[in-house]
């Protein structure tokens, strides 16, 4: 287990001995659930992900995971921007902060607006995505302010409701 993993402060050094993310064609699942919000069953970190319990954990690695496919998903979005994990998470910051006022209006906008998880949840189910895939819709998104974002989510989730 990395030392991070058992004590928070080192987190320095797991972020400074990070492989590029071109190096990973896979990621290991490791629990803690100090770094994890409630309701969220796993996080991209550096290259690792990180799941709140166990059973968590097996769910990733279970094969044909939709979870595991969601966090490949960013890992591929990771190298789409300039193979750097720093800049991936300079990204997603600005892209959360620059949603944030949308939370007036949806519930968690911050995180769901955002173009990294916009383009994960829409492919999730894909399992074959990444195959077929360079994991850059992201940058469409992202050419979109927030509150179009919300505005074409609301408006796609309106009509998948009105087709059930």
């Amino acid at each position: 287990m990395p030392a991070f993993m058992d004590n928070p402060l080192k987190i320095l050094s797991a972020i400074r001995h990070a492989r590029r993310p071109s190096r990973l064609s896979d990621m290991p699942t490791l629990r803690n659930s100090f770094w994890l919000r409630k309701g969220y069953a796993g996080l991209t970190f550096f290259g690792t992900i990180i799941a709140p319990s166990d059973d968590d954990v097996r769910a990733f690695e279970r094969k044909g995971s939709t979870m595991k496919n969601h966090e490949m998903i960013h890992l591929r979005q990771a190298q789409s921007a300039h193979d750097s994990w720093l800049l991936f998470y300079l990204l997603y910051g600005w892209y959360y902060l620059t949603a944030l006022p949308q939370n007036l209006k949806m519930r968690n906008a911050a995180y769901w607006l955002n173009p990294f998880e916009l383009e994960a949840y829409a492919h999730q189910n894909e399992l074959d995505y990444l195959s077929r895939h360079e994991a850059t819709e992201w940058r469409q998104w992202a050419r979109l302010s927030p509150r179009q974002r919300r505005e074409k989510m609301v408006g796609k989730r309106g009509k998948s409701q009105a087709k059930g």
